[in-house]
């Protein structure tokens, strides 16, 4: 998970609260990663139960295929046979820990590398090798093919985000094998790196809201550090880690797995994944659901501003509900507006003196500001949000570091997976924008006027790019898929990270008979795990019978 406009990322005195432990707060972050809150966000068989697919050139292009890309990987690649083997132990970049456990029932994870072109206008050049994992169906006789996921980032690692969710997609194990993989630039997936740990530590403990001309020439030379760094380290696949080639590898992994469709379920930067795959191949879109919906419309200016307005309207919330709570509230203030400005003002101070954290590191502003994001991604983690709070104010900052260390893919012992070094890449890759120092502070009034608390953050945030080595490709993505069968679109009205009115505009762009529009009125990021017997009987519906919900249904 992560606020995909910082692609380069990231009180009144009085009570004193205990510091976190270090056992406590290894705990926050294994239950935050064990939640998939990792942005946002993270395989089958080669032989299959499925039908193989009809190939008939050496471009890997099939009969009748309507495609609106011109690019295809080589034959050779098309027909390789997968090696499907235990899972090993997660690498540094896909965040470490252990090799997957067994599903209820006993069913094991197993995994297998596919090749792929690195630059698909040169298809018979060098490969790369990116990483699958798979858990069968549980009930072959009924099985439909493969359900490939995309838990969005960009830059989550799937085989690890897969298990981690493993349980809640079970019932969808019944007709399907159910799949994911590290994109590429992504965990084992020819991993894009930039800093090493502790040179990381620093960067994000840098101000990344700067006051003054000093703060903003600083602001600006950690930018253009951190971008040689990834130049210097992985200088070769920058080029070739865009939304675009991700969604040609999901095609060539739609033909090695032996599917005649892409049955898809995309969540939050995998819906825009989703879409462009969609528009590129819209013959090969089997069932699929996107959900946390990108605005495919917006340019990143327009999205940072509606993330900027949707991270706030989640504080509101939060705050509403803390104040509904009366005196088991910890946090200073009687209506929700000055819980907010209590939040502000822990962040005014915070920018002035960060306080104690954890070891010899301090809390500073932005790490405070990444930490409260992360709590609002789910309203699970809400009580989080206000201890985090209430220690912050008593002079302890461990809670809300460790928060911000699970945004940026940081683990207990200090090692970073590279969630936040493949966001900066993709992104910068995808967008063409590249924002100076002068039209970034024109833009922060507007910012900070819909976001007092994240307004600053967001607005800086537009200069992410203006040091990347490599030009961006697109000024919004296409994602119009005349003749695609219908996507399900699950919008939360509550949603952060991909506000509401991304569902609607996906929808849309979709085309008319694709884009199928479900509202789900809640909070967090995502329906389908927040709990909705409605939404997860209309996703299940679709993709184990073919139901495909009455369009501007509306779940609680």
């Amino acid at each position: 998970m992560s606020m995909p406009s910082r692609s380069t990322s990231t009180a009144p005195a009085g009570r004193r609260r205990p510091a976190l432990t270090a056992v406590t707060a290894v705990t926050v972050a294994t239950l935050l990663a064990a939640a998939g809150c990792s942005g946002a966000g993270s395989g089958p068989d080669s032989g299959g139960q499925g039908g193989q697919t009809s190939r008939n050139d050496q471009d890997g292009q099939e009969d009748g295929q309507n495609t609106t890309d011109t690019t295809a990987a080589p034959q050779n690649l098309t027909s390789q046979k997968l090696d499907w083997k235990a899972c090993p132990t997660p690498s540094a970049a896909e965040g470490g820990g252990t090799a997957p456990s067994p599903l209820p029932g006993g069913t094991k994870w197993e995994c297998a590398s596919m090749a792929a072109p690195l630059d698909y206008a040169k298809p018979k050049g060098a490969t790369i090798e990116l990483a699958l994992i798979r858990a069968k169906t549980s009930d072959p006789g009924k099985r439909i093919g493969s359900l490939v996921f995309n838990f969005g980032g960009p830059g989550g690692s799937g085989v690890t985000g897969l298990p981690s969710f493993g349980n809640d997609y079970d019932k969808l194990r019944t007709r399907y094998d159910l799949v994911s993989f590290d994109p590429r630039g992504v965990g084992r997936s020819d991993p894009v790196e930039c800093k090493d740990d502790k040179q990381l530590d620093a960067y994000y403990a840098t101000d990344m809201t700067p006051d003054d001309a000093a703060e903003e020439k600083s602001y600006v030379n950690g930018l253009k550090w951190y971008a040689g760094g990834c130049e210097q380290k992985s200088g070769k696949a920058l080029p070739h880690v865009g939304t675009v080639n991700a969604a040609r590898d999901m095609e060539l992994m739609r033909q090695v797995l032996g599917d005649d469709k892409l049955n898809y379920f995309g969540i939050s930067y995998g819906t825009e994944l989703g879409g462009v795959y969609a528009h590129l191949y819209p013959k090969s879109v089997g069932r699929a659901v996107f959900d946390a919906v990108v605005d495919p419309n917006q340019s990143s200016e327009q999205g940072s501003l509606g993330q900027a307005k949707g991270f706030q309207l989640a504080l509101t919330n939060f705050a509403k509900d803390c104040v509904s709570r009366g005196d088991a509230c910890k946090l200073p203030g009687s209506t929700p507006k000055e819980i907010e400005n209590f939040v502000v003002q822990l962040l005014d101070q915070l920018d002035k003196k960060p306080i104690a954290g954890l070891g010899d590191r301090k809390l500073t502003e932005t790490q405070a500001t990444n930490g409260i994001a992360q709590t609002l991604y789910s309203k699970e983690y809400w009580p989080l949000l206000e201890q985090g709070l209430d220690e912050a104010d008593g002079g302890s900052g461990a809670l809300l570091l460790v928060l911000s260390d699970a945004m940026n893919g940081r683990n207990e012992k200090g090692q970073y997976s590279n969630i936040q070094a493949a966001n900066a890449a993709v992104n910068c890759v995808d967008s063409k924008q590249r924002y100076t120092l002068a039209q970034t502070k024109a833009k922060l009034p507007e910012f900070r006027k819909v976001s007092p608390v994240f307004g600053d953050f967001l607005g800086w945030g537009l200069l992410g790019c203006s040091e990347w080595p490599v030009p961006g490709e697109w000024e919004k993505p296409d994602v119009s898929a005349p003749g695609a069968a219908p996507i399900l679109v699950i919008g939360n009205t509550g949603d952060p990270a991909t506000p509401y009115e991304g569902a609607q505009a996906m929808a849309k762009a979709l085309g008319d008979g694709v884009g199928v529009e479900l509202t789900y009125e809640g909070q967090g990021h995502g329906a389908y795990n927040a709990g909705s017997a409605c939404v997860q009987n209309a996703v299940n519906g679709y993709l184990l019978d073919g139901k495909v919900p009455k369009a501007g249904t509306v779940c609680k």
